[in-house]
């Protein structure tokens, strides 16, 4: 089972820069957008709507044209949910999970803090609300495979200015020490592409300031976490950083088992 996700920073705009023609190529069987920044029937041409694949969207309800995630897969899922119970945050559009007999593969789109305090307040809010529902997703006896754009990076080799970003929001001590804690290898979940590259360097967001792609200056901000039971079935990573869709790369994850 071959699952990509990707934060197309307006998936209107990656679709014109190419993504769906590199995305035929990839046999994916799951694909997972962030920042579609779209309402579901902007996205109705044929052009969003590859062939093969069910997609399922949720759109920004607050704000049109914001935030927005979405699931492409070639199994037409059992169930598709796109609420988690907290208003401020389905709202924005940053959920959706498609659900597969026992599987389950969640969109995420994690807000970020860069902009103003206040989104940066939101934040934390978020971070703090969400962490029981994690919880309670490892102890549901479910596999789950979480894809997104978590805003976050876990240490300094996930970000290639480590010292020079310790006040900026996405590599907080807080920030990082609250996704660490999700992702404990022992009793929590599993970074992908951590548990086949411990000693890693790779990126999946460059800021479109300045040279910062041409010149590798990037944060890991972009994962697929997956429950302890599916962590020996990860067979291969890949980050697709030559093609610029976004400002994100497209995160790529086989595992050795088939979509149910």
């Amino acid at each position: 089972m071959r699952i990509i996700s990707f934060n197309a920073n307006g998936l209107r705009s990656a679709t014109n820069k190419g993504f769906f023609d590199w995305f035929a190529q990839q046999h994916a069987d799951v694909l997972c957008v962030q920042e579609t920044k779209a309402q579901e029937h902007q996205l109705a041409d044929a052009r969003f709507r590859p062939d093969g694949y069910h997609v399922a969207f949720r759109d920004a309800s607050t704000k049109k044209g914001y935030s927005g995630v979405a699931i492409y897969s070639r199994r037409e899922p059992d169930e598709v949910r796109t609420e988690m119970g907290w208003a401020p945050f389905d709202e924005e559009g940053r959920y959706i999970e498609a659900r597969f007999g026992n599987l389950s593969v969640v969109s995420f789109y994690i807000p970020s803090g860069s902009s103003r305090e206040d989104r940066q307040a939101f934040k934390l809010q978020v971070m703090d609300w969400l962490r029981a529902h994690l919880d309670e997703w490892l102890a549901s006896g479910r596999e789950y495979v979480l894809c997104g754009d978590w805003n976050i990076v876990r240490s300094k080799l996930d970000i290639k200015n480590w010292t020079s970003n310790q006040k900026n929001s996405g590599c907080l001590p807080c920030e990082r020490d609250w996704l660490n804690g999700v992702c404990c290898d022992k009793t929590g979940w599993i970074d992908s592409y951590r548990a086949l590259h411990p000693t890693g360097q790779d990126y999946t967001w460059w800021s479109n300031r300045g040279a910062a792609r041409a010149n590798n200056v990037g944060w890991r901000i972009d994962y697929q976490f997956v429950t302890p039971g599916l962590r020996e079935r990860i067979r291969a990573c890949a980050i697709e950083r030559e093609r610029r869709f976004s400002d994100h790369a497209p995160f790529i994850v086989d595992y050795g088992i088939e979509l149910p």
